[in-house]
């Protein structure tokens, strides 16, 4: 192999990485506790698309407990495609979090409401 050729062919090699779906798709959640203090659920976001989610321990009358989750319902699935984060507020008794679309400023309140996840509209 040629000395021109592997220059360029460590050039290119990045790039062809860096394009590639699984690439991309690494890292697209972003995980975050409820700050009430007596709860045990955590929040999940969808980093690109918003859609947010839950999950908790629950308690069985004998053996491991179980994992209890809550799938987007009104307000909680995909959004406009942007780049979304949750934020909590530090009130100990807050069982919801916010959604943050971080390009626009837009927030929502998302929290478990029955069996899923809703969130209030975005707003700025």
């Amino acid at each position: 192999m040629s000395s021109k050729f592997r220059r360029a062919f460590a050039l290119l090699v990045p790039l062809a990485v860096g394009a590639t779906p699984a690439f991309a798709a690494g890292g697209s959640y972003e995980f975050l506790a409820a700050p009430q203090t007596d709860l045990n659920r955590v929040y999940r976001v969808d980093r690109a698309t918003g859609e947010v989610g839950a999950c908790q321990y629950g308690l069985k009358d004998k053996g491991v407990g179980v994992t209890l989750c809550y799938s987007a319902g009104e307000g909680a699935g995909p959004q406009p495609s942007s780049e979304y984060a949750l934020i909590a507020s530090r009130h100990e008794r807050e069982a919801g979090v916010f959604r943050v679309d971080q390009r626009t400023g837009a927030m929502s309140i998302c929290y478990v409401l029955d069996e899923s996840v809703v969130c209030t509209p975005l707003a700025r």
